[in-house]
């Protein structure tokens, strides 16, 4: 595929957050509605951890990770990730890209994969830090803030219907 084409290069997933690989494992993501790359959802659409489903047979093992490159905490466009999993909740009224990388792992892990703060993660170093090589398969969507929204006044019926 031309790199133009794959929506992770558009989308600068491809560059913020990772090198460019070979996806070779499905994934899916559901929150009500599937995730597809650069598919907008409000906060209240995605407050709650998603379903995952992986093709891949019961000896399998996948380390999944989520990542928002465009946190604030990061400074202005750092590329820097942040985890564990919460629900996606902007509250700067920008616009932010959840990516969620998927990786083979060689065998189970005796022990949970490792970061050392939330400041600062990068999905590459946390790969290379627990020996997952490439990511398998990724996939992004973009989250705003909610606008709030202005509450119409209504006319007393009083005023409206009565003369």
């Amino acid at each position: 595929m031309p790199p133009r084409a794959n929506p992770l290069v558009r989308g600068r997933v491809i560059g913020d957050v990772l090198d460019d690989f070979v996806p070779t494992v499905n994934m899916m993501i559901e929150y009500n509605k599937m995730v597809s790359n650069g598919r907008t959802f409000s906060p209240s659409l995605v407050s709650y951890r998603p379903d995952v489903l992986v093709e891949g047979s019961a000896k399998d093992y996948f380390t999944l990770v989520m990542t928002d490159p465009d946190s604030p905490g990061q400074g202005e466009a750092s590329a820097e990730e942040a985890v564990p999993y919460e629900a996606p909740n902007p509250t700067d009224g920008g616009t932010h890209r959840f990516v969620f990388v998927l990786f083979s792992q060689k065998g189970q892990m005796v022990q949970e994969a490792s970061y050392t703060s939330r400041d600062g993660f990068s999905t590459r170093r946390f790969a290379a830090a627990n020996e997952l090589g490439d990511p398998v398969a990724a996939v992004y969507f973009i989250c705003e803030e909610e606008k709030k929204k202005k509450k119409k006044k209504r006319k007393a019926f009083n005023q409206c219907c009565m003369q």
